[in-house]
């Protein structure tokens, strides 16, 4: 069976079958493919109105994975990244790019994502010049996004993707252009000298994090927060960082001296949004961002509140 054209009626999809037994082994190999599997490629991102296109270098040894990224368009930039933190970079969009697929993320199991999708495999595809075998991964409520993935059928690497919204949208796109399981010359996983090194940011574990969330969608869990320097002033910014296996949202918060509107702005996928809340006879900013619906963001900001015998 070929899959349907691209973005074909939600309602298809609904009236699909879903194959459990093998969308369960098909969820297990990708969660493994990209700590075993070395690659390369060309891939196209699309978000909005924007496409670029990319290269990526993907090595796999003893249990730690290091990727470099490159752009072809426009300017150059890159992104180095070792088992997921980026470790250099010169570019904040390329930066993005290298750490918006949710399925990289070390927090992405099979249980996690079937918390707050169900997945149907919908036919076969060809991407890249490689067969292909997609699903539709489906949002169980309203506060997520619904996802067209094709899996590799030799490694199950994602070699497409498509981010679709409540109407059957499309806000992003990922699509592999050329990929190749070969071999590549260990020069190519190098930063280039424009490329910053990336300080460390300071972590705490979740349960020690100043600030608490009320509600969060369903599936969502906290799987890190800490503070760093504010950009604009000489305050400390408390973030948090949630995900549910595949879509992931950050928290941040910081006090203010003076009354800053609300903002709220949405580019592809991504939503960022921030709101005046008052907490203790003090005003507080809060920014949400993330791949999630504004609406949810601004009900997640509306829900933020000190930690019990902890001093924001």
């Amino acid at each position: 069976m070929r899959v349907a054209p691209l973005l074909f009626a939600l309602g298809g999809w609904l009236s699909m079958p879903a194959f459990s037994a093998d969308t369960d082994v098909w969820l297990q190999r990708l969660a493994q493919a990209e700590q075993q599997t070395d690659f390369s490629g060309t891939f196209v991102y699309g978000l909005s109105a924007s496409l670029s296109s990319h290269a990526v270098w993907h090595q796999a040894r003893q249990g730690v994975v290091r990727e470099r990224f490159l752009s072809l368009d426009g300017r150059p930039a890159e992104v180095v990244r070792v088992d997921g933190r980026v470790e250099c970079a010169s570019d904040e969009l390329a930066a993005q790019i290298a750490t918006s697929k949710g399925w990289q993320s070390p927090h992405f199991s099979p249980e996690t994502v079937k918390e707050g999708y169900e997945l149907r495999q919908i036919g076969e595809s060809r991407v890249a010049g490689r067969p292909a075998v997609a699903f539709a991964v489906l949002p169980r409520d309203q506060h997520r996004y619904g996802l067209e993935l094709h899996l590799d059928q030799q490694t199950a690497l994602p070699l497409k993707a498509l981010l679709l919204n409540e109407k059957n949208q499309l806000l992003e796109r990922f699509q592999f252009t050329a990929f190749s399981t070969d071999s590549f010359e260990a020069s190519k996983l190098e930063a280039g000298p424009d490329c910053s090194p990336m300080a460390p940011t300071i972590s705490q574990p979740p349960a020690t994090s100043a600030w608490r969330s009320d509600w969060v969608p369903p599936g969502f869990r906290l799987v890190a927060s800490g503070e760093r320097a504010s950009p604009v002033s000489d305050k400390q910014v408390d973030w948090l960082i949630y995900e549910d296996g595949l879509a992931r949202f950050s928290v941040y918060l910081e006090s203010l001296e003076a009354l800053v509107p609300d903002e709220r702005t949405q580019v592809g996928a991504t939503a960022a949004m921030s709101k005046r809340i008052s907490v203790g006879g003090r005003e507080v900013m809060v920014t949400v961002v993330g791949e999630i619906p504004m609406g949810t963001a601004e009900r997640i900001a509306l829900s933020m509140r000190p930690t019990q015998g902890r001093e924001p």
